[in-house]
């Protein structure tokens, strides 16, 4: 399989909500229990760090910063969001895209990347860790998803290239 990292663009968001979907319908992915219409989630997502996976034309995973906060203190703060489709995990799109975000990031400014992943999400978890994130605690009982409280492991990147000073 031949993958390639691309920079996402308005036209791949049917498979990027198809994608995100799958994640939700997981039940490990997120909190998260509906898709926000395009809109809302092109508002609250970093235009210059959003990348797609492909293999050939298809879009099979998708990754996107989004900042932590508007105060000018925290503008090279932002969160990860990284799914990748069904039938491709484990096969190294994630790690790809996961790289690259973390260059897109420091280009354009970010000191730290931020992941609150799911307790039972170990694959997310070890891909963060291989990535050079490192765990920070975790938020036990931090949200409900279907009526059971879930734990959320907070992890972070920060950049040895940006904000160094």
């Amino acid at each position: 399989m031949t993958i390639q990292i691309e920079k996402m663009s308005a036209g791949d968001w049917e498979r990027v909500r198809e994608i995100y979907g799958e994640g939700i319908a997981a039940g490990n992915a997120t909190l998260e229990t509906s898709i926000p219409a395009w809109e809302l989630w092109d508002a609250s997502h970093m235009k210059e760090c959003r990348l797609t996976a492909k293999e050939g034309r298809e879009v099979i995973g998708w990754a996107a910063l989004t900042p932590v906060s508007g105060r000018c203190v925290y503008a090279g703060v932002a969160e990860v969001s990284l799914y990748i489709g069904e039938t491709f995990r484990g096969k190294g799109a994630g790690k790809l895209l996961l790289k690259e975000l973390i260059c897109s990031s420091e280009k354009h400014g970010i000191w730290t990347m931020q992941a609150g992943i799911l307790k039972e999400n170990a694959a997310s978890i070890e891909l963060h860790k291989k990535c050079g994130f490192k765990i920070l605690g975790v938020h036990e009982k931090l949200g409900k998803l279907k009526g059971i409280w879930r734990d959320i492991v907070l992890m972070e990147r920060r950049s040895s290239v940006v904000g160094i000073d």
